[in-house]
């Protein structure tokens, strides 16, 4: 994977506030690569365990949690909530929450 699209994606969603999220496609628009919305899923699906890169801070577009169902949803979800984000039937309500940075301009 491209070192200047990881580099760009990391600074992104580590930016992003606890109780806000984005989209991949949104991360991907952001970090100047439009269209590559699931190679921001693949990479942080690479991440380390132990990251503290806030990863769960990164939904599908509608708002559903990708993993949902499985362990790494169920503690997305239990990020999220940590927050105050409210996450019904494995989804968030992307309109109330969705991040919309100020210096950030989307493409």
């Amino acid at each position: 994977m491209n070192p200047t699209f990881r580099e760009a994606v990391y600074q992104i969603v580590a930016a992003i506030p606890p109780g806000s999220v984005s989209s991949y496609g949104q991360v991907a628009r952001q970090a100047g690569f439009p269209r590559h919305g699931r190679f921001v899923g693949r990479l942080l699906s690479q991440l380390p365990a132990q990251t503290r890169l806030p990863w769960h801070r990164v939904l599908r577009g509608d708002g559903h949690i990708a993993l949902a169902g499985t362990p790494g949803g169920e503690e997305q979800c239990r990020r999220l909530q940590a927050e105050g984000v409210v996450v019904l039937g494995q989804r968030v309500a992307m309109k109330r929450y969705q991040w919309q940075p100020d210096a950030v301009r989307e493409q």
